[in-house]
């Protein structure tokens, strides 16, 4: 077990982190479970500017996920819905689930704790842009759906 005080969290170092995929995604990042010595799941805080997205809508084939708003309020999209999340709201996304992102569409900082698992292997979808990426055993590559083809 590691302990990581307050003091030691505020006094972290941001990173500023843009997804792949959507160039409105940029999270402002302190990744809190690498740094306790968790192997298997990641945590991380995030603080997303107004105006951003934390991610390109997606869904994950192995990998859960969670999300725990601590201040701000924002837009999470979850499957066909859009829903306004606020201070104390949680959201979980057990495999299989339906897509999902966030938006923080007021004029300050959305802060959030996200989890999720750090499977070897997870393939990630994008419905939105008909994108999947696969993660297998360190490697990242995507396949846009137009090229995928089904086997017998």
């Amino acid at each position: 077990m590691m302990r990581i005080s307050r003091t030691e969290i505020d006094a972290m170092a941001e990173r500023r982190h843009q997804h792949q995929f959507n160039s409105d995604a940029i999270r402002m990042t302190r990744t809190l479970g690498t740094l306790a010595g968790l192997a298997k799941i990641g945590i991380h805080l995030i603080r997303l500017e107004p105006g951003k997205d934390s991610t390109q809508f997606h869904h994950h084939d192995s990998d859960e996920e969670f999300i725990y708003i601590l201040q701000g309020r924002g837009i999470a999209s979850i499957g066909e819905s859009q829903f306004e999340v606020t201070t104390g709201d949680f959201m979980g996304f057990p495999t299989p689930s339906p897509g999902h992102a966030l938006h923080n569409d007021s004029e300050a900082d959305l802060l959030y704790l996200v989890g999720g698992e750090r499977n070897q292997a997870d393939v990630v979808h994008y419905p939105l842009i008909r994108r999947s990426m696969i993660k297998s055993y360190g490697r990242r590559s995507w396949v846009d759906w137009s090229d995928l083809h089904d086997l017998p």
